[in-house]
Protein backbone atom coordinates (compact mmCIF):
# COMPACT_ATOMS: atom_id res chain seq x y z
CA UNK A 1 0.00 0.00 0.00
CA UNK A 2 1.56 3.79 -0.99
CA UNK A 3 1.27 6.74 1.22
CA UNK A 4 -1.87 8.20 -0.78
CA UNK A 5 -3.89 4.87 0.11
CA UNK A 6 -2.83 4.70 3.48
CA UNK A 7 -3.79 8.25 4.27
CA UNK A 8 -7.18 7.65 2.50
CA UNK A 9 -7.99 4.35 4.12
CA UNK A 10 -7.15 6.77 7.63
CA UNK A 11 -9.89 8.80 6.83
CA UNK A 12 -13.07 8.28 7.98
CA UNK A 13 -16.51 9.67 6.72
CA UNK A 14 -18.25 12.13 9.27
CA UNK A 15 -21.72 10.53 10.46
CA UNK A 16 -24.94 12.02 9.16
CA UNK A 17 -28.05 13.66 10.77
CA UNK A 18 -31.51 14.12 8.71
CA UNK A 19 -32.76 17.57 8.39
CA UNK A 20 -36.00 18.36 7.50
CA UNK A 21 -36.34 21.85 5.78
CA UNK A 22 -40.31 22.67 5.34
CA UNK A 23 -41.62 24.10 2.29
CA UNK A 24 -40.85 27.92 1.80
CA UNK A 25 -41.83 29.71 -1.07
CA UNK A 26 -39.19 31.47 -2.71
CA UNK A 27 -36.41 29.55 -0.98
CA UNK A 28 -37.78 25.70 -0.97
CA UNK A 29 -41.45 25.43 -2.32
CA UNK A 30 -41.34 21.26 -2.10
CA UNK A 31 -39.72 21.46 1.32
CA UNK A 32 -36.70 18.90 1.54
CA UNK A 33 -34.72 16.21 3.54
CA UNK A 34 -31.04 15.84 3.26
CA UNK A 35 -28.76 14.53 5.28
CA UNK A 36 -26.08 16.78 6.77
CA UNK A 37 -22.57 15.92 8.16
CA UNK A 38 -22.35 16.09 11.80
CA UNK A 39 -20.14 19.07 13.13
CA UNK A 40 -21.01 21.82 10.25
CA UNK A 41 -22.44 24.74 10.48
CA UNK A 42 -26.10 24.52 9.34
CA UNK A 43 -26.05 27.40 7.61
CA UNK A 44 -23.12 25.35 5.34
CA UNK A 45 -25.55 22.09 4.75
CA UNK A 46 -28.29 24.60 3.60
CA UNK A 47 -26.20 26.00 0.98
CA UNK A 48 -24.23 22.81 0.03
CA UNK A 49 -27.82 20.99 -0.31
CA UNK A 50 -29.12 23.83 -2.29
CA UNK A 51 -30.89 25.99 -0.16
CA UNK A 52 -29.98 29.82 -1.04
CA UNK A 53 -30.15 31.15 2.66
CA UNK A 54 -28.68 34.44 2.56
CA UNK A 55 -25.33 35.34 5.03
CA UNK A 56 -24.93 38.87 4.15
CA UNK A 57 -21.49 38.58 7.14
CA UNK A 58 -20.24 35.87 5.13
CA UNK A 59 -21.21 33.11 8.07
CA UNK A 60 -19.71 34.88 10.95
CA UNK A 61 -22.37 35.68 13.20
CA UNK A 62 -22.44 39.21 12.73
CA UNK A 63 -26.33 40.00 11.15
CA UNK A 64 -29.39 38.02 11.44
CA UNK A 65 -30.03 37.33 7.86
CA UNK A 66 -29.86 33.37 8.06
CA UNK A 67 -32.27 33.32 11.00
CA UNK A 68 -33.62 30.28 10.90
CA UNK A 69 -37.04 28.61 13.22
CA UNK A 70 -36.17 25.02 14.60
CA UNK A 71 -38.87 23.65 15.24
CA UNK A 72 -37.45 19.93 16.31
CA UNK A 73 -34.46 18.95 17.40
CA UNK A 74 -32.76 21.99 19.18
CA UNK A 75 -32.95 21.40 22.79
CA UNK A 76 -29.82 19.08 21.14
CA UNK A 77 -28.01 21.71 19.89
CA UNK A 78 -25.95 24.05 22.34
CA UNK A 79 -27.56 26.95 23.74
CA UNK A 80 -27.36 30.09 21.69
CA UNK A 81 -24.34 32.55 23.31
CA UNK A 82 -25.03 36.43 23.71
CA UNK A 83 -23.40 37.20 20.62
CA UNK A 84 -25.99 34.93 18.96
CA UNK A 85 -28.92 36.52 21.05
CA UNK A 86 -27.87 40.05 20.42
CA UNK A 87 -27.96 39.56 16.90
CA UNK A 88 -31.45 37.56 17.33
CA UNK A 89 -32.55 40.62 18.40
CA UNK A 90 -32.38 42.18 14.89
CA UNK A 91 -34.36 39.28 13.23
CA UNK A 92 -37.35 39.23 11.56
CA UNK A 93 -40.74 36.88 12.76
CA UNK A 94 -37.96 36.03 15.93
CA UNK A 95 -39.65 33.60 18.22
CA UNK A 96 -38.57 30.90 21.04
CA UNK A 97 -37.54 28.80 18.25
CA UNK A 98 -34.99 31.66 16.30
CA UNK A 99 -31.58 30.76 15.45
CA UNK A 100 -28.50 31.78 13.27
CA UNK A 101 -27.95 28.98 11.10
CA UNK A 102 -24.16 29.86 10.86
CA UNK A 103 -24.11 29.47 14.49
CA UNK A 104 -25.39 26.06 14.81
CA UNK A 105 -23.65 23.02 14.76
CA UNK A 106 -25.19 20.08 13.00
CA UNK A 107 -25.57 17.31 15.76
CA UNK A 108 -26.68 13.96 16.55
CA UNK A 109 -30.40 14.33 16.87
CA UNK A 110 -32.81 15.02 13.53
CA UNK A 111 -33.64 19.01 13.12
CA UNK A 112 -36.52 20.41 11.76
CA UNK A 113 -36.12 23.67 10.51
CA UNK A 114 -38.77 26.38 9.16
CA UNK A 115 -37.34 28.93 7.17
CA UNK A 116 -38.65 33.08 7.64
CA UNK A 117 -40.88 34.98 5.31
CA UNK A 118 -38.64 37.57 5.21
CA UNK A 119 -35.17 38.58 6.28
CA UNK A 120 -33.98 41.69 8.29
CA UNK A 121 -33.17 42.83 5.17
CA UNK A 122 -35.87 42.27 2.93
CA UNK A 123 -38.26 43.20 5.57
CA UNK A 124 -36.65 46.54 5.36
CA UNK A 125 -37.85 46.76 1.77
CA UNK A 126 -40.96 45.59 2.09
Amino acid sequence: MNATSSTAAQVVARPTTEVTVQPHPALCPDGLVFAARQGRKLVDELLAHGIAIEHACEKVGACATCHVHVREGGESLAPADDEEEDQLDDAWGLDAQSRLSCCVKVRAHALVIELPLYTKNHAREK
